[in-house]
């Protein structure tokens, strides 16, 4: 199955399956298709979705669907040069949940998990939080050769910061992951890729400095 179709299903299962909810599904799409996004498309999306899913059938979440609709909306909004992508991702999931029927409470759930992949510090007591959050995270814990891809396509994303910032900024966030006691939230997620990305996470600070 091609990563479009794959990303269908889901919407259709997950978020629904009307031609309403197709007509959003398809500007969710065409957002992640814009110039300039190199890794923060489709494919990540993708990932996502897909990481979302299993981590929900292995830990007990309140609701996968919100979730996997937060999957798919927390990168629809995203310029480099601003700082405020997670907030318009969550008020443009927010607006088009409710127009397709979602309950205030429900589409204010999505648009709350969305904003927690600013800095990926859920709260303790927020399970669906931490499924997002690993998810979008999994990347670090990829494949050397992944995690090089990875990071090859965040830094044409941000081709207009030159290299001494860029390596500052970098450092920066990476830092911050590795300080953690734990990058990841769920056991899953620790089992699976903790151990990888704080490899490979320090094999790019090395780089860096």
């Amino acid at each position: 199955m091609s990563d479009l179709a794959e990303l269908a299903t889901a919407w259709d299962i997950h978020v629904g399956n009307s031609t309403p909810s197709h007509a959003v599904r398809d500007e969710v799409f065409g957002a992640h298709l814009e110039a300039g996004r190199v890794y923060h498309g489709l494919r990540h999306v993708t990932w996502v979705v897909r990481h979302v899913v299993t981590l929900c059938g292995e830990v007990t979440a309140n609701d996968i669907g919100a979730i996997v609709a937060a999957g798919f909306f927390h990168d629809v909004i995203y310029h480099p040069t601003r700082d405020d992508n997670e907030d318009r991702s969550a008020r443009v999931a927010a607006a088009r949940l409710t127009e397709l029927g979602w309950h205030d409470d429900r589409a204010g759930s999505v648009a709350h998990l969305v904003r927690t992949t600013q800095r990926h510090l859920p709260g303790d007591d927020d399970t669906d939080a931490m499924v997002l959050c690993d998810a979008d995270l999994a990347v670090l814990g990829t494949s050397p050769k992944d995690y090089v891809a990875y990071t090859n396509g965040v830094r044409r994303e941000y081709r207009h910061v030159d290299d001494d910032a860029w390596r500052t900024g970098r450092a920066h966030v990476l830092d911050a992951f590795v300080s953690r006691d734990s990058i990841y939230r769920t056991t899953p997620a620790i089992d699976r890729w903790e151990a990888r990305a704080r490899a490979n996470i320090t094999s790019e600070l090395d780089a860096l400095r």
